[in-house]
């Protein structure tokens, strides 16, 4: 019966002893938490893998983990979250953590070549590993429709801003559509670019009398002129 008794009061004292430390898996969900509310964003979901923290660690039990983002440091890909406790004992431990954001970004329906003009059926969306990607990808189709294709592009790779060029609304020598446009008036006629030009852009026009006049490039062989 002595025995029964000891053996009670070491478990008891054990349990007191260990309910005086934060676990490591108090830790590591906090952490989690922390990460899963700051990382990916609308529309995108987010894995979250909390690396090990040793189990050896005794830090005292804390009245609120505060978690943060240290400097320097991104919920993106390998990260570290610190967690930090104010009382009644002070602490900060960090916890290494990988962070997967997915999302839907256009990659190429079929293989692409140099020169080509995207078309709608060329490309699609399909879901990635963000943090596996280049910068410079998209998520909107109707932004790469109409470009030119820089370079050989795979099927099924993800279209990049540097993989693409923005087309010439205008060509040197050119014939093109002149608008002038005034206060009060509007005066359609034509002419020939003397350079290429991309929408936006500015780019001069000779008359058929001669005139060179300066106007704004747009889509279609159309140049504005604004008096």
């Amino acid at each position: 019966m002595r025995r029964l008794w000891i053996l009670l009061a070491v478990l008891i004292a054990h349990s007191a002893w260990a309910a005086a430390w934060e676990t490591p898996a108090a830790l590591a969900q906090a952490a989690k938490n922390f990460a899963r509310q700051n990382a990916g964003g609308q529309g995108r979901a987010v894995e979250i893998t909390v690396g090990l923290i040793d189990p050896r660690l005794r830090l005292p039990k804390c009245t609120q983990l505060t978690p943060f983002l240290p400097p320097g440091n991104r919920l993106w890909g390998n990260a570290t979250v610190g967690i930090r406790c104010s009382a009644p004992s002070p602490w900060t431990i960090y916890v290494p953590l990988t962070v997967k954001v997915f999302g839907k970004v256009v990659v190429a329906a079929r293989p692409l070549t140099p020169g080509q003009i995207i078309a709608p059926a060329d490309i699609r969306l399909q879901r990635k590993n963000l943090t596996l990607l280049q910068a410079g990808v998209f998520s909107d189709p109707r932004v790469v429709i109409g470009k030119h294709i820089a370079g050989g592009i795979p099927a099924g790779y993800p279209l990049r801003m540097n993989m693409l060029r923005i087309p010439f609304a205008v060509t040197q020598g050119q014939i093109v559509k002149l608008i002038a446009r005034g206060r009060g008036f509007t005066v359609n006629s034509e002419g020939r670019a003397l350079s290429s030009a991309k929408e936006g852009q500015p780019v001069s026009v000779r008359t058929s009398n001669g005139q060179t006049i300066s106007g704004t490039a747009r889509i279609g062989g159309v140049v504005d002129v604004e008096y």
